[in-house]
């Protein structure tokens, strides 16, 4: 009876002991799990910020050019707890994307700053204006980059088509024409292929009407569709027959003569 209650201790020992570690690995796993959870919805509370203040800062500098904006306080401060956040903790990312977009929000604060300035002195804000629309151009290229490229940089990030950069625009309804006298979309464009981004297709050289007003000679360039025509050799002209060679009668014609004659 000894050794069958020592051996049901034992067992039931065991089982309580792989229990446990059952127990204590699925927690630890939970939890590095909820911590990659957090993480990627903090990585994605960050974009949808930078996004939210970008659109409030196009609509404020529309507003401001426009008129209707004319009192300091009509530019609301830019604030970024999220990014504050994860730039607090360590986060296993590399933080390079997240200095930018930090070092964005610096520069469109900055720029706001100016515009301040220059409408409580009641002074002309076009260029504070267009100085805080590139920076907050360049802070939306910096929003792509960081949620359809995974925060790389512009030269590594992967080629890809305008259209898709203006959809993005589109998807996350920023309007094109917020600020007067600027198409916002183009703009993005311009400034991701100006930092060394790959887009496709590449800006036209010419216009259209530059394009057709051009004078082409289609037979002149060697390089083109067509090339270079073909020069057609010239016929050399066969030499003409001398019609003055007197043809001397043949000794034959002359015997058949008389016959020929006395037949007739």
């Amino acid at each position: 009876m000894m050794d069958a209650n020592f051996q049901n201790f034992l067992v039931g020992g065991l089982l309580v002991l792989i229990g446990a570690i059952v127990f204590m690995a699925w927690s630890a796993w939970r939890y590095i799990d909820r911590e990659r959870d957090m993480e990627k919805r903090s990585f994605e509370g960050v974009g949808h910020e930078l996004r939210v203040n970008l659109q409030r800062m196009f609509i404020e500098l529309g507003a401001v050019a426009r008129g209707d904006a004319k009192q300091p306080s009509d530019l609301l401060p830019l604030t970024h707890p999220q990014l504050d956040g994860v730039l607090a903790r360590p986060v296993e990312t590399d933080r390079r994307a997240l200095t930018v977009i930090h070092a964005a929000y610096d520069e469109m604060t900055a720029r706001k700053q100016d515009i301040r300035t220059a409408l409580s002195r009641d002074a002309d804000p076009s260029d504070p204006i267009m100085a805080a629309l590139e920076a907050a151009v360049a802070a939306t290229a910096t929003l792509y980059l960081w949620e359809e490229q995974g925060g790389r940089s512009p030269t590594d990030a992967h080629p890809t088509r305008t259209w898709a950069v203006r959809d993005w625009m589109k998807s996350h309804r920023f309007d094109a024409y917020a600020v007067p006298g600027v198409h916002l979309r183009d703009e993005v464009v311009e400034c991701l292929r100006a930092l060394g981004m790959r887009l496709t297709p590449k800006p036209l050289t010419y216009t259209a009407s530059q394009y057709y007003a051009m004078q082409y000679d289609r037979k002149a360039d060697p390089h083109g569709p067509f090339g270079r025509r073909r020069q057609k050799p010239e016929k050399v002209a066969a030499p003409e027959a001398d019609l003055d060679v007197e043809v001397e009668p043949s000794p034959l014609a002359e015997d058949q003569g008389p016959a020929t004659s006395a037949m007739h």
